[in-house]
């Protein structure tokens, strides 16, 4: 019988479709270079970057913190963006694993 579960997938397999629901939009790839190129902003300094309203920039910036590739530090009263690194090397193996097992398919 067929399942629809995500529980019924191991850990590995539901973490990079997490990941990859996450970064399945192009704000959101945007928003991760921008971060990767400028360490750490504030969603008004990701928002003069991109041409988005900061409303869309909040909430793509609230999709990539569910899954912890980002994280936010409040530096007064200015809240500041930035890659979550410790989750990307984690992340980084996963996929890497993955796509060296279809690389080695054959096909």
């Amino acid at each position: 019988m067929a399942t629809h579960k995500k529980t019924d997938f191991n850990s590995q397999d539901q973490q990079i479709s997490m990941i990859a629901g996450a970064m399945s939009h192009p704000a959101r790839i945007a928003i991760l270079r921008i971060l990767a190129d400028h360490k750490r902003l504030s969603c008004g300094e990701i928002v003069e970057l991109l041409p988005l309203a900061q409303a869309t920039v909040s909430h793509h910036l609230k999709e990539l913190m569910a899954v912890q590739l980002i994280k936010m530090t409040n530096e007064g009263k200015k809240s500041l963006y930035e890659v979550n690194q410790s989750t990307w090397n984690i992340y980084t193996k996963d996929i890497a694993h993955l796509l060296t097992m279809l690389n080695n398919t054959g096909a």
